[in-house]
């Protein structure tokens, strides 16, 4: 592709060196990913500063989560690199991939709760199975960890089926924070929820990442969040980054495909591109 629209960054636009010091947190160089023949990531080039928040946009099938799973490790991309505080993670193992993972917490698009744990082992996992925290102490962090995402302690022993989707989506945001992590990634995180529950999770998302003081990469469809928690979006378009700037420029960004995505116009670049392949 050829394009060279005016915006923070664009299709064949090079990224800052991510030689700018500690500012950058997370840096991702030519990520390449494909699943036979379908190329999902073909080149993506991003940088995410340090206590920030960055909302990745884009269609279905555009590879937010495939990125968010490459970043986190939980897939190995083709090639390119994933550079975190400096050190490039993209091929590490064993006891070196368990001391990076340690710096995350990830809230999963359906909250992905252990159905058989009551709620404060479900948040108390990590700590208890990653870090060997012994059961009293992590239940007493779950139920303190819980009140900041506003359940009470008499959530801590029900089960997720007990829970309503919001409930649920809190839980999860619980269990991402628990161990207090450097790097916060949330796939879909309103998803599924009305848009007053949605509006309350954007704003316990945003008070949870300020107090921990994290990183935080969001993926999502819903421009309403977008404008809440981001501090700079990036979408993703066939692969790559296209654009990439703050939230404040996301309405003037000059970027067509940009533009034709936050407005939920059907007549544009987007849809021409589909009606061709």
């Amino acid at each position: 592709m050829s394009h060279s629209w005016s915006s923070k960054q664009t299709i064949g636009t090079p990224m800052a060196a991510s030689g700018s010091g500690s500012e950058v947190h997370i840096a991702l160089k030519g990520l390449r990913k494909a699943f036979g023949r379908k190329v999902v990531l073909d080149g993506v080039d991003l940088e995410v500063k340090r206590r920030s928040s960055l909302v990745v946009i884009g269609g279905s099938g555009t590879g937010k989560s495939v990125m968010l799973k490459c970043i986190i490790g939980l897939l190995e991309p083709d090639g390119g690199q994933v550079i975190i505080d400096g050190e490039e993670t993209t091929h590490l193992k064993g006891r070196d991939r368990d001391r990076v993972m340690r710096k995350f917490g990830m809230l999963f698009q359906s909250a992905a709760l252990f159905d058989s744990l009551p709620v404060w082992e479900n948040v108390a996992f990590g700590l208890i199975q990653g870090r060997g925290m012994r059961r009293r102490a992590a239940r007493e962090k779950a139920i303190e960890t819980l009140a900041k995402v506003g359940l009470g302690p008499e959530v801590a022993h029900l089960y997720p089926a007990e829970l309503s989707g919001g409930m649920q989506k809190r839980v999860g945001l619980a269990r991402a924070i628990a161990h207090e992590p450097e790097i916060i990634l949330l796939d879909e995180p309103t998803t599924g929820l009305d848009p007053i529950m949605a509006a309350v999770i954007d704003a316990l998302i945003v008070s949870t990442v300020k107090e921990v003081g994290a990183t935080a990469i969001s993926i999502t469809h819903d421009m309403a969040s977008v404008r809440r928690i981001a501090d700079e979006v990036a979408m993703i378009y066939q692969g790559r980054i296209i654009w990439h700037g703050p939230v404040s420029e996301i309405e003037h960004s000059g970027n067509p495909y940009v533009d034709q995505f936050i407005h939920g116009r059907a007549e544009g670049p987007i849809r021409m591109q589909l009606t061709k392949g």
